[in-house]
């Protein structure tokens, strides 16, 4: 099992940014992929960023791209998501996740933080 808890939302203006943390815990995740999710009131849930844990390129959503950086600190176990240039349209819970690598799908999530932006 993995458990995830994420922190760092919050309510920030437009154009301002925020940094999301997602500690992982539980089995090792030396062999899985990280990601972001989010979903905004109304809305299905969809794919933010990704990374894989032991290294190699990120994967980011077109409408995320220049503005949103993923990361990991492997000493912290943490994952992160550096979120900038904040539009009122990046207003959604962000779910942090992870999968095995040879896994198809998520199945390991954490209970969401909230972030909202101001117009």
């Amino acid at each position: 099992q993995v458990q995830l808890v994420e922190s760092g939302g919050g309510l920030v203006q437009a154009g301002g940014g925020l940094r999301l943390s997602c500690a992982a815990s539980g089995r090792t995740i030396s062999n899985y992929f990280m990601a972001w999710f989010r979903q905004a009131p109304g809305k299905d849930r969809e794919f933010v960023a990704a990374i894989n844990w032991s290294g190699g390129p990120t994967n980011y959503a077109d409408f995320v791209k220049g503005r949103f950086t993923i990361s990991r600190d492997k000493a912290k176990n943490t994952v992160y998501l550096q979120m900038n240039s904040l539009k009122p349209e990046d207003t959604a819970v962000y779910y942090c996740a992870a999968r095995a690598l040879l896994a198809t799908t998520y199945n390991y999530w954490g209970q969401g933080t909230q972030v909202t932006v101001s117009s």
